[in-house]
């Protein structure tokens, strides 16, 4: 008999393709930082942004959908593929056509050649959202860690020889094309989906009411994830976009190399289960300690080294990044532990919670980035204004989850945290005193205060006894699920 997927399993498989992929990632951002300036960095940014619309659009929630229902068989699938092709066909023909709009907005004539490149990123983008769906649901993890890696691998080794070789913004909007269609390949060749020119919509339709707030949910979450992005463009100009850009995709690397190893595979995993909230919660609660647990050093750290992290990731060129970092990387913990709910949300089949989720959220964060823009006129303050949002999602996010979703009475969950903000009062009250100097060897320095943090931190897990954390790394699902929980 075929043994059952766990969680923890599951986990330790990503894991291994996710870091792999994340020690690539940061050979490869280091050479091109040293390569490319930050308005080069700026144009891929603001193009992009559009880019990424397009693909959401196209989606239309249909991967996560695959993975939730199990009564689709193969032929429903592969109509819904085909469905998702022609969608994918019509919106490339339409980015392609919008790039000269772009390019008039922010009088740049660079965003027509650029748009019509990542027009085919879009449509392989697009294409690659039903077969992504059928390797979670088939919990195919090995395969998803390899592709991953590799199709990475590849497409960096080509976009730094083309930006050695002078061609700039276009070798990173190239990568996106590479990694888009190697990644499609790789896809037909393991889920062999059947494409057929007349599909029937009743597949669709078998998918479409819990799809249909995931797509709700993805269109909003774009909106809260990119409007900084499309206004700092265009008030601010490319270059202090590329700053921004590059401190807040550095404070994304802890959120998505940590939390993005046990994500992906809680909805897959857990929505075997999506009738029994009790295991569901009582699961989730064990992924949600080590999370909080992990970004309660990596958070204050990040605070205190964010001129050191920078230097050594991008080169003393990007000091400009250096003090947004230093702002955003307060939305490290919020962000890190946010980015886990998506999953349980889709797992107990409550993708409309979800949305009404996202868009409180999505209000929040369009009001604090037009008060960084408009009102603060400077990417640090920004910063600062974004980092105060993703806080705010916190309270939201987890008040919806665990009192709107599982029906538990809040109490219940700030009293199983409360050692957890002791430590992060802790944590950051330590590094606030942390002695102000110049060093002039970044890496000593940067070594001087990981080591600071880290004592710190021993010390407030050894005073809350929040080391026994380390206990949930056994959270492999009981073949008895069935049992009575605590």
């Amino acid at each position: 008999m075929k043994k059952k997927m766990t969680l923890k399993k599951a986990t330790f498989i990503n894991a291994c393709g996710k870091y792999s992929k994340v020690l690539l990632t940061l050979i490869v951002n280091a050479i091109l930082a040293r390569i490319l300036s930050a308005t080069d960095y700026g144009i891929v940014a603001v193009i992009t942004v559009f880019s990424t619309f397009f693909t959401t659009f196209s989606d239309m929630g249909f991967g996560v959908a695959v993975i939730q229902n199990k009564k689709l068989s193969k032929y429903d699938i592969d109509n819904i593929y085909s469905f998702t092709i022609y969608m994918s066909i019509v919106l490339m023909l339409i980015f392609a056509g919008c790039s000269k709009f772009i390019a008039e907005f922010y009088k740049n004539s660079v965003y027509v050649p650029l748009g019509i490149l990542l027009s085919i990123s879009l449509l392989f983008n697009s294409a690659n959202m039903v077969p992504n769906g059928i390797l979670n649901r088939n919990k195919k993890f090995v395969i998803l860690a390899v592709r991953t890696t590799l199709v990475y691998f590849f497409s960096a080794i080509i976009t730094i020889i083309l930006a050695v070789v002078g061609l700039r913004y276009y070798a990173l909007a190239i990568q996106a094309v590479l990694t888009a269609v190697f990644t499609f390949l790789w896809n037909i060749i393991t889920t062999k989906p059947k494409f057929y020119f007349n599909f029937e919509f009743k597949s669709v339709k078998k998918v479409i009411n819990y799809s249909g707030y995931q797509f709700a949910f993805n269109i909003v979450n774009y909106f809260a994830r990119n409007l900084d992005n499309l206004l700092t463009g265009k008030f601010m100009g490319s270059a202090q976009l590329g700053y921004y850009d590059k401190a807040y995709n550095l404070m994304l690397y802890p959120v998505n190399n940590l939390t993005g190893v046990v994500s992906p595979v809680l909805h897959p995993i857990l929505s075997d289960y999506q009738n029994n909230y009790a295991l569901i919660y009582k699961k989730y609660m064990k992924v949600f300690k080590i999370l909080f647990c992990i970004a309660l050093y990596i958070a204050p750290f990040c605070y205190l080294a964010s001129n050191e992290i920078v230097d050594i990731m991008y080169g003393n060129n990007w000091g400009n990044a250096a003090s947004c970092f230093k702002y955003l990387s307060l939305a490290i913990i919020p962000q890190m532990l946010n980015s886990s709910t998506g999953g349980i949300f889709q797992a107990i089949g409550n993708t409309k919670l979800l949305f009404w989720n996202s868009c409180i959220n999505t209000a929040i964060t369009v009001i604090a980035i037009l008060i960084g823009i408009f009102y603060g006129k400077s990417i640090i303050v920004l910063s600062i204004c974004v980092a105060v949002a993703y806080i705010f999602h916190f309270f939201t996010a987890y008040y919806m989850l665990i009192v709107m979703g599982f029906h538990y009475k809040i109490s219940k969950f700030t009293k199983d945290i409360l050692p957890d903000i002791v430590i992060l009062i802790g944590m950051f009250t330590a590094v606030s005193l942390y002695p102000l100097g110049v060093n002039s060897n970044v890496l000593f320095e940067f070594m001087k205060k990981a080591l600071y943090s880290l004592v710190f931190f021993i010390v407030f897990l050894l005073i809350t006894k929040e080391y026994r954390v380390l206990n949930v790394f056994n959270f492999s699902l009981s073949k008895r699920t069935n049992e009575k929980l605590d």
